[in-house]
C-alpha cells in the first residue's frame, strides 16, 4: 500500500532555497572581486562575488558581446534546461542558441546573477567574513550598486563595450542604468515593461511582500539560516501576492473563472482553482529562492530612480546614446505602458513605444518569446 503524504506531513523545505557551497555549480562560473565595494547608501561590501553563464564565444576584439539582465526571481541561467545545480530551466530559453534572436554562434552572450541575489551571487545567505551568512546585517543596495558590480564583471571579461544590454522588469531597471552610468559600454538598448523609476503603487505592492516576509515567525530579523524552518509562509505569500500582479484579470478569469479545484468546495475548506494555482507557484518560489534576497532586491527595485542626483528622471534620460528600442507588455497591470512610454519619450536614441502583444500580464515579457525576439533581432540588425 502507497503512503501518500499530505501537505502538513510532506517534508518541510530547506530554510533556504540558496544556492550554497558544496551544491552542483551546474553552468555557472565565478569572478571575485578582491577589494571592498562601495555602496552607495553608504558602507562597502567587503567581498562581491558574482555567479554568471555565458554561451557562445566572445570575438577576438571582443565586439559581439551581449549583456542579458534577470528580473526578481530570476537567475544567471537564461538558457538550457534544468538539472543538477540548475532547479529549473532557462527563463529565456527559447532567445538564447544557435540560430535563435541571441545566436550564440555570432554573439558572445553574458547573465549574471544580480548583486543581492540567491543564486550563486553574494546576498544575505552568503558567508560574511568571519564565515557566518550576512542574514539580516546585509547592506542596503541599489540598482547603482548592483551595475556596478556587473562592470566589475566586464573588466574582468575583458568586455569594454557590450554590443546589446536587454533586460526586462528589475533587469531593464539595471539595463537603463548601464546606459546612463555608463553610455560609452553600452551599445544598444532593449527594455522591457520597466519604468524609469518606481511608482507608489509598485513601491506599495513590493513593500506588503516584504511585510509578509518579516511578519513570518521564522524570519528572525534575517537571520533564520541555521535555526530550522526558514520563513516559507511569508516567502510563499510575497510570491502569491507577486503573481496576482504579474498576470492580468482577463487571464485569470479565462482560466480558472469561479472553478473548484477538483473535488474540494471552497464552503467546506476547500480551494478555488485559482488560489491552487497561487500556491503551487508559492510553493515553487520558497524550494528554489531565499527570503532575504527577496527582501534585498524588493527594497533595490523600491530604490529605483534613474533621475535620482542626476538632475531628474529626463536629464538622465538624456545621457542615453545607445540606439534604444522600448517596449511594454499590453496588458501588463504593474508596469503599465504609460512607464514604457516615458522612457521612449525622453531616450532621444529610441523612437516609439513598441508594444508586446500578450494576454499574460507583466509576465508576457518572458512568454512573449517570439516578439520580444523580434526586438532584439531588429537591434542587432541595425
Amino acid at each position: 500500500m502507497n503512503t501518500v503524504l499530505t501537505s502538513s506531513q510532506a517534508p518541510l523545505p530547506p530554510a533556504t532555497g540558496a544556492w550554497r557551497e558544496g551544491d552542483p555549480p551546474g553552468r555557472r562560473r565565478w569572478f571575485d572581486h578582491g577589494r571592498p565595494l562601495p555602496l552607495e547608501a553608504g558602507g562597502e561590501l567587503p567581498r562581491v562575488r558574482l555567479a554568471f553563464e555565458t554561451w557562445g564565444r566572445l570575438a577576438p576584439d571582443r565586439s559581439n558581446a551581449v549583456l542579458v539582465l534577470h528580473a526578481l526571481t530570476g537567475d544567471s541561467h537564461v538558457a538550457g534546461p534544468a538539472g543538477p545545480g540548475h532547479p529549473t530551466p532557462g527563463w529565456w530559453d527559447g532567445l538564447v542558441g544557435p540560430g535563435r534572436a541571441l545566436d550564440t554562434d555570432r554573439w558572445f552572450v553574458v547573465a549574471p546573477n544580480v548583486l543581492g541575489g540567491c543564486q550563486g551571487s553574494t546576498g544575505p545567505s552568503s558567508p560574511r567574513p568571519g564565515g557566518r551568512p550576512w542574514g539580516g546585517d546585509f547592506p542596503f543596495l541599489t540598482q547603482r550598486d548592483q551595475v556596478a558590480a556587473e562592470a566589475l564583471l566586464a573588466d574582468e571579461l575583458g568586455i569594454g563595450r557590450w554590443a546589446l544590454v536587454v533586460g526586462g522588469s528589475m533587469g531593464g531597471m539595471r539595463a537603463l542604468e548601464w546606459a546612463v552610468a555608463y553610455p560609452e559600454r553600452t551599445g544598444a538598448l532593449l527594455l522591457l515593461a520597466t519604468a524609469a523609476a518606481a511608482s507608489a503603487e509598485q513601491i506599495a505592492w513590493a513593500g506588503a511582500q516584504v511585510q509578509a516576509i518579516r511578519s513570518d515567525p521564522h524570519w528572525h530579523g534575517g537571520d533564520f539560516y541555521g535555526t530550522g524552518p526558514g520563513p516559507h509562509a511569508g516567502l510563499g505569500l510575497a510570491r502569491r501576492l507577486a503573481h496576482l500582479t504579474y498576470r492580468s484579470e482577463p487571464e485569470l478569469q479565462d482560466r480558472f473563472g469561479r472553478a473548484h479545484q477538483g473535488a474540494e468546495d471552497p464552503w467546506r475548506g476547500g480551494r478555488y482553482q485559482v488560489d491552487s494555482y497561487l500556491g503551487h507557484h508559492a510553493a515553487k518560489l520558497v524550494r528554489r529562492f531565499d527570503a532575504g534576497s527577496y527582501v534585498v532586491l524588493s527594497e533595490a527595485m523600491n530604490s529605483h530612480d534613474i533621475g535620482r542626483g542626476r538632475g531628474g528622471v529626463r536629464a538622465a534620460l538624456r545621457r542615453v546614446t545607445a540606439p534604444a528600442l522600448v517596449a511594454g507588455v499590453d496588458s501588463d497591470r504593474l508596469y503599465p505602458p504609460s512607464q514604457q512610454a516615458e522612457l521612449a519619450a525622453g531616450i532621444t536614441t529610441a523612437d516609439r513605444l513598441r508594444l508586446i502583444e500578450s494576454r499574460h500580464g507583466h509576465d508576457g515579457f518572458l512568454i512573449a518569446v517570439e516578439q520580444v525576439a523580434a526586438l532584439v533581432a531588429e537591434l542587432l540588425a541595425a
